[in-house]
């Protein structure tokens, strides 16, 4: 998996990227939370739950209907996330879904049950280009952890900060647009 921080990075970019009149901050956070959520899993592995199990860690949690699930959830707390049930869901819906989708681009583990459960095959899509974290704060604060850092900043904050930054200049530019296309003001 990348590491739970790297998970923001989707949020973020989508969040800062749109704007707070799109993304109010209330669900920017629940945002984050739903991104980093399906990795509670992770506490299964210390109460015996076997890594390989359905509910082991990447299993339901990191399926596309958990994404769902989260983002119905956000549905039924759209007001007070400040924001329209549409949004609530589908910013949710995005940031959730996305923890499965980055960890199904890591160099280990044994893939996510993405289609769960429809089936509980684990799958990695083609290109694993992020290095797996270690699951230890030790071994995170080691070189591998640092190797993990680097191939997230490469392959996943890189990335994010090229979307937030497409999302705010398309932004820009209707925004520039609307302005030109404006008929003068009436004097």
């Amino acid at each position: 998996m990348p590491t739970i921080l790297a998970h923001a990075a989707v949020p973020l970019a989508l969040g800062l990227g749109l704007g707070t009149r799109a993304v109010s901050p209330r669900l920017l956070v629940a945002g984050i939370a739903a991104s980093m959520a399906p990795d509670l899993d992770a506490i299964g592995l210390h109460l015996g739950v076997a890594y390989s199990d359905t509910a082991g860690h990447r299993g339901l949690t990191h399926s596309l209907a958990f994404a769902v699930l989260l983002s119905l959830l956000a549905t039924a707390a759209a007001g007070l996330l400040r924001t329209t049930r549409l949004r609530a869901f589908a910013f949710v819906l995005a940031c959730a879904a996305s923890h499965g989708l980055l960890d199904m681009l890591t160099t280990g583990g044994l893939g996510v049950a993405w289609w769960w459960p429809l089936s509980d095959t684990r799958h990695f899509l083609p290109w694993r280009v992020i290095r797996v974290s270690p699951l230890t704060l030790q071994r995170l604060m080691s070189p591998v952890g640092r190797a993990v850092m680097v191939s997230e900043l490469w392959a996943v904050w890189l990335p994010a900060a090229l979307l937030c930054g497409g999302v705010r200049l398309v932004r820009a530019l209707r925004g520039a647009g609307g302005a030109r296309g404006a008929a003068p003001p009436a004097g």
